[in-house]
């Protein structure tokens, strides 16, 4: 996982939906973590391409659109990160850094909202 934080935004994605992939495959293979790591691996990874969507906007309805899509799938990946983690407690020590980047994306898009 991603130690340094990234400014880029495009990179910043990327970078949290490839830690969440690396993630999954670490998951021990119960029912539940298969299904809700596919939810998440969708989540984490449609983040960054509706911020990549959004950067090439049709207009500015289309900007915001994108950009409360991409903070949407930020706020589910934190939601399926919070109930992996309820069901593998052992691994917090991997979840928790995903959990916090989740947080901050959301808090990112929604900051670029208020001032677009």
């Amino acid at each position: 996982m991603s130690k340094e934080k990234v400014y880029d935004l495009e990179r910043r994605t990327y970078l949290f939906a490839r830690d969440c992939r690396f993630f999954v495959m670490d998951l021990p293979k119960t029912i539940s973590n298969i299904e809700d790591g596919k939810q998440l691996i969708r989540s984490s990874g449609s983040v960054g391409a509706n911020y990549i969507e959004a950067n090439e906007k049709l207009g500015d309805k289309d900007f915001k659109f994108r950009i409360k899509i991409s903070r949407k799938e930020a706020k589910e990946s934190n939601y399926w990160l919070r109930l992996i983690l309820d069901l593998n407690l052992n691994l917090k020590y991997k979840i928790d850094p995903l959990i916090q980047e989740s947080s901050e994306l959301k808090k990112i898009l929604s900051a670029i909202l208020l001032k677009s």
